[in-house]
């Protein structure tokens, strides 16, 4: 039997506090809530096989309602930290955010040595 590997999800805070991902998905309704936690969990088991992974950040796609997308980068060994969220419409918007985020992330987590996730 192969090792089970298993992820811990985190959301980034941006400076001033904010939660993308959190932010996004409170604004879901109850059905698509729970697609999005469904593909989630899946994550934490360590199937990472819906991830598209590009530029350093990965998007996960849920057919659904209007395309749902997660984008994630992985940090350290065993974490997945949730940079933002929309739909295909918003697609190329978003991508360009999480890319900004994680590289912001990344610099301040270099200099600070801050916690900028929970």
């Amino acid at each position: 039997m192969l090792p089970l590997i298993v992820f811990q999800i985190q959301e980034l805070l941006l400076e001033d506090d904010t939660n993308p991902f959190g932010n996004w998905f409170q604004r879901l309704d109850p059905v698509s809530g729970v697609r999005v936690q469904v593909a989630l969990a899946r994550i934490e088991q360590g199937n990472l096989a819906s991830i598209k992974w590009f530029e350093g950040i990965g998007e996960i796609k849920i057919h659904w309602g209007p395309g749902l997308r997660i984008y994630v980068a992985k940090m350290e060994m065993h974490i997945i930290l949730l940079l933002g969220a929309g739909t295909k419409g918003t697609q190329d918007k978003d991508i360009k955010q999480a890319l900004h985020r994680w590289q912001q992330f990344k610099k301040r987590k270099s200099g600070k040595g801050n916690q900028t996730w929970h």
